[in-house]
């Protein structure tokens, strides 16, 4: 049975993998560190963003895949980079011989399965995300004036370092909040006639007013912020309602967390791209380094050539010999046949 895909391997060749590889291994334990840093780094991002997130979200799978894949893949570096180091000495490759085996099949198995995974979530998952935002969003600008009800007591602050952090006001933009209760009804005067008209005005009894909190002003504006009375343009002296990029921040926290979390996504999904990479170079070549040196008794510089190779036989022949193993396994063995049966003799017919 010929082995799959065989390699020829003299002596300057196998010496030449075995330090090449080395090297790529090392390669490999620096992108499997990278994907820890990444996966790591946008993980902490969603915990810190996950008021800001529909709880049915399904982005933050991609950071845990990503960090499981890159230990694997940190780990197939580093015993890679031993193992192709040891096979230069016959001495210290005799332990690997009977450990490189498993070691390459869990590598193959977990290590490649997980980075699949891994940049198939990248890919899929980014629409989620846009949802899941919309949703998250919404929620935090309905609870904003909650400071004082259990579980959302923290929920303006949030928002406030949201908005001052990354310069963005509401949603999709700062009249989003001309929509939303954002004042809490304790610090209304129930005497002003305009605050009871206001409530009374509205379908769900909000106090709804055309302004914004404070978070949304931009700090570079030459004039002070204009929180109220935005839709008014006799309001306000020289303001322009057409134009709030001189007072307001115009871009909503929407549009700057998918952007922002996106471009940690893509990142990852890079990093995982060159793991992916790395790793099966690495394993393709300890297979065929491997196999070579069981040609030769774990000698590297044993005299000839040797051969190195994927599998020892064809998938259809590994197939049928499992097949025909397992059919002669369960064939009874001719002692043990049952006899058969002779067929009754008919008796003569009487005179």
């Amino acid at each position: 049975m010929a082995p799959v895909l065989p390699l020829v391997l003299p002596l300057q060749p196998r010496i030449r993998l075995a330090q090449g590889l080395w090297l790529l291994s090392w390669l490999l334990a620096l992108a499997g560190g990278l994907t820890l840093l990444c996966s790591g780094h946008l993980l902490v991002q969603l915990w810190h963003l996950s008021t800001f997130l529909a709880p049915s979200c399904p982005f933050a799978i991609l950071p845990q895949v990503a960090l499981a894949a890159g230990t694997v893949a940190l780990g197939t570096g580093l015993v890679g980079a031993g193992a192709s180091r040891a096979s230069l000495d016959a001495a210290q490759y005799r332990p690997w011989r009977k450990v490189l085996s498993p070691l390459l099949v869990a590598g193959t198995a977990a290590g490649g399965g997980l980075l699949v995974f891994a940049l198939g979530l990248t890919l899929a998952l980014p629409g989620s995300l846009d949802t899941g935002l919309e949703e998250g969003l919404g929620t935090a600008l309905a609870h904003y004036k909650d400071t004082e009800v259990p579980g959302h007591c923290h929920a303006k602050r949030l928002l406030d370092e949201l908005q001052l952090r990354h310069h963005c006001c509401g949603r999709h933009g700062y009249k989003d909040w001309f929509g939303v209760q954002w004042v809490s009804s304790r610090y209304l005067d129930p005497s002003d006639q305009d605050v009871v008209d206001r409530i009374q005005s509205n379908v769900e009894g909000l106090y709804l007013i055309d302004g914004v909190p404070f978070s949304c002003c931009n700090p570079h504006s030459p004039r002070p912020c204009l929180q109220s009375r935005l839709s008014d343009p006799h309001a306000h002296p020289l303001f322009d309602p057409r134009q709030p990029s001189l007072n307001l921040w115009t871009q909503g926290c929407h549009a700057a967390l998918l952007g922002h979390l996106q471009s940690l996504a893509s990142t990852l999904g890079s990093t995982l791209t060159v793991t992916f990479m790395l790793q099966i170079l690495v394993l393709l070549g300890l297979r065929y380094l491997q196999t070579a040196l069981e040609g030769l008794g774990g000698v590297i510089d044993g005299e000839g050539e040797a051969q190195g190779y994927l599998f020892p036989s064809g998938l259809k022949d590994m197939l049928k010999t499992a097949w025909l193993q397992g059919g002669v396994a369960h064939r009874p063995a001719p002692e043990e046949a049952p006899a058969e049966e002779e067929p009754p003799k008919e008796g003569l017919p009487e005179a």
